[in-house]
This record gives C-alpha cells, structure tokens and sequence, in this order.
C-alpha cells in the first residue's frame, strides 16, 4: 500500500506561486504513472499534469507553460511547481498513482487533496 500526503497549499494572489508536494510512504522508484488532478466548485475533477519514468509529460492546455510537474525518488515525492497563478486556478488539488501493485492487486490511490486559492 502506498499513503500519499499532500502539502504546499493555501491562498495567493493573481500571479504567485505555490509548490505542491505529495510525500509517498514508500519507494516510487518502480511506480512509472503519477499525476496532478484538480476539482473546483461546481466542476468535475480533471487532469492537470501527468508524469512517467522516461520523463513524458502531459499538462492541461489552460495550465501548459506556468505549470510543472516533477518527481524526486530520493524522497518519495512528487511536485507540482505552479507559477503565474490566476483565480481560475483555485480548486482542491489531488496527487494520483492510477496503478500501484500492492497485495495481489492494482491500485490507484489519492492524496487527501490540498486547497489552492488564488484571489485577484
């Protein structure tokens, strides 16, 4: 099993930035599929930036050049750099290994999510 801990939100102004964290509680080293997910009011969830091993990227159209998604296995962490941040922004933002092999079985797991608000 894998937990994930979120970290790095919280309220900013038009233009800031905020580093997102997920801490894994243990090694990602052979977990290849990680992401960023994103929910505000009123609105599906949807993807904001995906990562692989060899170093794929896929970013949302809205976020592509203010947003970067990164991965450090030395800490068992994943990022997501966020940069130029508008109030659209503003959304709960959750971590996502989609197939992690534990007990037998695939699982995708979450973090609990973690509030970004940004005001104009």
């Amino acid at each position: 099993q894998v937990q994930l801990v979120e970290s790095g939100g919280g309220l900013v102004q038009a233009g800031g930035s905020l580093r997102l964290s997920c801490a894994a509680s243990r090694s990602i080293v052979s977990i290849s599929a990680m992401g960023w997910y994103r929910q505000a009011p009123g609105k599906q969830r949807e993807l904001v930036a995906a990562l692989t091993s060899g170093g794929s990227t896929n970013y949302a159209d809205s976020v592509k050049g203010r947003f970067t998604i990164s991965r450090d296995d030395a800490k068992n962490t994943l990022y997501l750099q966020m940069n130029s941040l508008k109030p659209e922004d503003t959304a709960v933002y959750y971590c996502n290994f989609p197939s992690v092999y534990s007990g037998g079985y695939y699982h995708d797991y979450w973090g609990q999510g973690t509030q970004v608000t940004v005001s104009s």
